[in-house]
């Protein structure tokens, strides 16, 4: 009789479990927005941070999960007792996923870029009080200030401040090269986004080998991906009709997150008749905040009456200034001359917020005589004719950058408001650096706005994320419009 190895065969048994249960290091995410191109410095779309931010792209600063500014690029940094002048230390043995070197001189590039009188960059105005940028050596980089500014290190956090390299910007809308933890590989547009762990990088090295982004624009396909197992996560999943039958499924976890995402009624300011503050009053009082989240989003999302979130301690409730009242809606557009109402348009970006959103808001504005004609638009032509062409009478869109209200002193900004005293308030914040004065002046802010009606503010975006129950480490909030994976992982 032929004799068993047992002891071999124990060891081989023994490897194979191991090999069987250990951690999976690849993944696939699912978004329903795919970005218009990959340079987060010059657009606005909130879906190249989505992807991109953390990931790929790194800034001096960064926020992390729970919306704290931390140590990114920069490991530390001095400020001058007048606040004008800050000095950032580099970390050390930075490389660009090209090969070359991250030094000071990359930094001045940057952020010259960023504040250049020919700039692209969607938020240009978080680098106005910038006077100078000087390479004081390799790893030392002296920014000095016009006007104090008590949000530098915050606004070097944003999307928008990462760090390029010179030789990567011919290339960068379709091949990025940054410093993150993880490398572009591939871009097929209209499905997905491939990365690959990089190898040299300078930080802790993630857990996850290779990552994926799906883009699934249609609901009734998210759904369907999800339940089929296609993909291992959806982030800002887009159907939250569904999210009971995944709490019902050991096989998932979800997980609902807010957002810094004010969800707004957006009105030309500069276009009539909504640079009649009498009919912007209007509009905002013939809306049912509490349908729209119900209708639209299944009783997610937070009411807002300004453009503020909620769970920031300066918020100020002012939902009672253009709380749901119909016939004072009629009534300021009778007295605005429009008694017989009006007719405008409204563009609808792809979000199902804002095209569920669409059709709710429509039929509330006419029953106070406000006719909508609807289109529907994919990013990039929302990009073109509402955001830069200005080109539209409303339009549903949720801001997702962090405590944006700054937008509103920009008079050329898509809604084009602008107002000298508003501008004053932000330029008086701007070179506050005392918590208490900063607290006053963001109050007083979101009151010019709510009582001027510039926009009608709809909700606070919550932000359900759909995932394999064996995941760990996703964001749960959205202090900034990331699918950060550097902390992710797969348990046994």
């Amino acid at each position: 009789m032929k004799r068993l190895n047992l002891g071999a065969f124990a060891a081989i048994s023994i490897c194979a479990g191991a090999a069987a249960h250990a951690a999976q290091t690849d993944i696939t995410v699912a978004m329903q927005l795919e970005p218009p191109h990959l340079d987060p410095t010059s657009a606005a779309a909130g879906a190249i941070d989505s992807v991109l931010y953390s990931n790929v792209f790194e800034g001096l600063t960064r926020f992390d999960a729970d919306g704290a500014v931390i140590p990114g690029l920069a490991k530390d940094w001095e400020i001058s007792e007048n606040g004008l002048t800050y000095t950032f230390h580099l970390q050390e043995g930075v490389t660009f996923h090209d090969g070359t070197e991250f030094e000071a001189s990359d930094v001045k590039f940057s952020l010259d870029r960023a504040r250049a009188e020919d700039s692209t960059n969607a938020q240009k105005a978080l680098f106005e009080s910038m006077d100078t940028v000087e390479v004081v050596d390799p790893l030392t980089v002296r920014v000095t200030l016009s006007q104090p500014t008590g949000a530098l290190l915050f606004n070097l956090a944003w999307g928008d401040a990462v760090m390029v390299a010179p030789e990567s910007i011919d290339d960068i809308k379709s091949r990025p090269i940054g410093t993150g933890a993880f490398k572009f590989v591939n871009w097929v547009q209209g499905d997905r986004i491939e990365m690959e762990r990089n190898s040299a990088y300078w930080g802790d090295a993630p857990a996850l080998e290779t990552a994926t982004f799906r883009f699934i624009s249609d609901p009734t396909a998210a759904f369907a991906s999800v339940m089929a197992e296609d993909v291992d996560a959806f982030v800002g999943f887009p159907a939250p009709e569904n999210l009971p039958q995944f709490e019902a499924d050991p096989r998932f976890q979800v997980i609902v997150g807010s957002t810094e995402g004010e969800t707004i009624l957006a009105m030309n300011n500069k276009q009539p008749p909504f640079d009649n503050p009498l009919v912007r009053k209007a509009v905002a009082h013939a809306i049912d905040r509490q349908a729209i989240i119900d209708g639209a989003m299944f009783g997610l999302g937070t009411p807002i009456g300004t453009h503020f979130a909620p769970h920031n301690p300066n918020y100020v409730d002012l939902i009672d200034l253009s709380n749901f009242d119909p016939e004072k809606s009629r009534q300021l557009l009778a007295e605005a001359g429009l008694a017989d109402g009006f007719t405008t348009t409204l563009k609808l970006p792809p979000p199902s917020y804002a095209r569920r959103g669409g059709e709710i808001i429509a039929a509330q504005l006419r029953e106070v005589g406000i006719q909508t004609e609807i289109t529907n638009l994919e990013w990039a032509q929302w990009l073109e004719e509402v955001f830069r062409g200005k080109n539209f009478g409303l339009s549903i869109v949720s801001h997702t950058e962090p405590m944006d209200i700054g937008i509103y002193a920009r008079p050329d900004y898509y809604f084009q408001y602008g107002k000298p005293d508003f501008v004053t308030i932000m330029e008086t914040l701007n070179a506050e650096t005392d918590p208490d004065a900063r607290s006053a002046l963001l109050k007083d802010a979101q009151r010019m706005i709510a009582e001027d009606h510039v926009n009608g503010y709809l909700f606070q975006l919550a932000f359900p994320t759909i995932a394999n129950a064996k995941i760990d480490g996703l964001w749960e909030n959205q202090p900034t419009q990331a699918t950060d994976l550097t902390g992710v992982r797969w348990t046994e």
